[in-house]
């Protein structure tokens, strides 16, 4: 009788089954946190290539925003191949934890079932049967102490049965979760390589839409740099035929015996900052260096003034209309004359108001916005020409708005 409760004691002492890995909870954790990190710097990458797509900006600047968002994309990728190393370590720590949890309460379960056997054979009186069975009081109370000392192991091993079928129960339940959890990782993986191969392939298609438009777009500033050119000499033409006539003016003066007028211009350096604008509209391009969508750089020799085709164009100052003519890209063109060597000069005109020679006053209509078909849409190239043709930055010049 004494050794089966020695045996019992034992079996209640085993030691229970380890809990999970403290460190494998914190590396998950700390994995979902940089993993959030970088979401938010991908996301952050996203907006700013909209916002580049949405706006004339140099090319390598969005070519790197997509490898960018491809390198995002793929540290991704890393930390959810960690999480679901993890979450496998777990799947495979909990599954031997259920195993040695459903050994221990086996084994329990059969001790128990062996005790209540034993309970049942010897019947309600056992107990009484054994006190009084005692031949002496120090027999007694050893019978006592017996008797309670299996009643409190009894009392122990249904507690502990109790506490292991909680605990498989827990433990198949945290199985389920971590395989749910796992699966959902895996498809996250999945999305994370359908969204890197997006990008990669959206790199790729830029790029070779780059190579495609190279040409045309070298095509273009060609012709840009030529039309420019050819109306440098224009302007310079024009301006040789003014100082010719004006120096015809004075021999003929001269002749007469009369004085020369000397010739006094319209715009001069006290007009900065006081000329109307020929047109009211948002400025769709600067004066100066400027990026095209397509990646090349040009020069901007005016500023350009987007307004509904149509809208009446109007002279900034007085002057004498030198030209009314089509300059390639630049569409229909008015060159107005103001002396001393200054040019104010409307593009892209759907229609020309007056004629080569017309004098014209200041704010007088002189045609209307047209560039419809440019790729800023409906708008004025304005340009401010003065000594040896120099182009000048028109917003210093026109009133401030």
């Amino acid at each position: 009788m004494r050794r089966f409760g020695w045996l019992l004691l034992l079996l209640v002492a085993a030691v229970p089954a380890p809990a999970l890995s403290q460190n494998t909870a914190q590396e998950l954790q700390e994995s979902r946190r940089r993993l959030e990190e970088i979401r938010l710097e991908r996301e952050r990458l996203a907006r700013q290539q909209q916002r580049l797509q949405g706006q004339a900006h140099d090319v390598a600047d969005e070519l790197d925003n997509l490898e960018r968002q491809r390198q995002s994309t793929s540290r991704i990728v890393d930390e959810i191949e960690r999480q679901i190393t993890g979450l496998v370590s777990q799947v495979d720590r909990s599954t031997t934890e259920l195993v040695l949890a459903q050994d221990n309460l086996a084994e329990r379960r059969a001790v128990l079932e062996r005790r209540l056997v034993d309970i049942y054979k010897r019947g309600p009186l056992y107990t009484f049967q054994v006190l009084l069975a005692a031949e002496s009081f120090g027999d007694l109370l050893s019978r006592y102490k017996y008797l309670y000392l299996t009643s409190r192991q009894d009392r122990a091993l249904v507690t502990d049965v109790e506490r292991l079928t909680t605990r498989v129960g827990q433990q198949r339940q945290e199985i389920v979760r971590v395989k749910e959890q796992l699966d959902h990782t895996r498809t996250e993986r999945e999305e994370e390589l359908d969204r890197f191969g997006q990008l990669a392939q959206q790199r790729s298609r830029r790029l070779a839409t780059l190579q495609r438009s190279a040409r045309e777009t070298e095509r273009r500033l060609a012709q840009l740099e030529r039309d420019a050119e050819r109306l440098t000499n224009v302007l310079a033409s024009l301006e040789r035929a003014r100082v010719e006539e004006a120096a015809r003016a004075r021999r003929a003066a001269a002749g007469a015996g009369a004085a020369a007028v000397p010739e006094r211009g319209t715009i001069t350096t006290a007009s900065l900052g006081r000329l109307d604008w020929p047109v009211d509209g948002r400025i769709v391009f600067p004066f100066g260096r400027q990026t095209l969508p397509s990646g090349g750089v040009v020069r901007n020799n005016g500023i350009g003034i987007a307004a509904a085709a149509g809208t009446p164009v109007r002279a900034v100052e007085a002057g004498t209309v030198a030209l009314v003519e089509r300059l390639s890209t630049y569409g229909l063109s008015v060159i107005v004359a103001h002396g001393d060597g200054y040019y104010s000069l409307y593009m892209q005109l759907r229609s020309a108001a007056v004629g080569r020679g017309d004098a014209i006053t200041r704010g007088q209509v002189i045609g209307a916005v047209g560039g419809e078909n440019s790729d800023f849409g409906p708008h004025l190239q304005f340009q401010i020409r003065g000594d040896n043709e120099v182009a000048l930055d028109p917003t210093e010049w026109l009133r401030r708005r």
